[in-house]
């Protein structure tokens, strides 16, 4: 009987520090790891006038150094778009595929701004802004190289094209908190404009500007693991 009391006050004086330990961390820890998924709207700006209004979709992993320095490897696919044969001049139209691979590196306000005493800046610290570098492959799958209004007007260029490019991108990340006070889940809405290193995305090659596009998106983050604690409190 004796030698059970003994386990059993022993037990007790190992298991209070790990639970005050533990129950120290609430609203400190969060994960290394997360991994995401978005659609985005895409508006393109290059040799052909007319812009149009085109789909994507996006996955992402996430390695966060901290709660609010991220490491972001992404896979996307969409469509762009643009021009109008019959009613711009120079007869430039067309659609194409692409997909991309990129590495960006965002950075939130909360990482530089204390937000503990101020609800504007608590509500603040989940704006980021951030960029990259990635390679970009596209296909054209409709093309129109003629101008209707210019007869004999006609515009050069490739149907294929894999060129590097910039995202730069700003945004807002909700996060969403469980029980512990860890933000497991986070709503990602951003703005990205991609900047092409070249002029040869819609297939078309003319004038001096290179090719880019731009991106509203709005996604979502899942927590996969490697649990860690932050220097200070998360969510106030």
């Amino acid at each position: 009987m004796t030698k059970f009391r003994l386990r059993i006050t022993l037990l007790t004086l190992l298991t209070c520090p790990m639970a005050l330990a533990s129950k120290a961390q609430i609203g400190y820890d969060y994960s290394q790891y997360d991994f995401g998924a978005s659609i985005g709207f895409n508006s393109f700006y290059g040799d052909a006038v007319t812009s149009k209004s085109t789909k994507a979709v996006n996955l992402n992993f996430n390695y966060n150094q901290s709660a609010f320095v991220n490491y972001i490897f992404e896979f996307q696919a969409g469509k762009l778009a643009g021009g109008d044969a019959n009613a711009d001049l120079l007869g430039r139209q067309f659609a194409a595929d692409y997909n991309y691979y990129a590495f960006r590196i965002q950075l939130q306000a909360g990482e530089v701004i204390d937000y503990s005493d101020s609800k504007l800046f608590n509500a603040l610290k989940n704006l980021y802004a951030g960029g990259g570098i990635g390679i970009l492959y596209s296909h054209v799958t409709d093309i129109n190289r003629y101008s209707v209004q210019l007869p004999g007007f006609y515009t050069p260029g490739e149907d294929k094209a894999n060129q590097l490019f910039f995202p730069a991108r700003i945004g807002y990340e909700l996060k969403i908190y469980n029980k512990y006070q860890r933000p497991d889940f986070k709503i990602d809405i951003g703005y990205q404009y991609n900047f092409v290193f070249g002029d040869q995305l819609d297939g078309f090659k003319g004038g001096n500007h290179n090719d880019a596009f731009a991106q509203f998106t709005i996604g979502v983050k899942f927590s996969v693991g490697g649990v860690t604690s932050y220097r200070k409190q998360i969510p106030y």
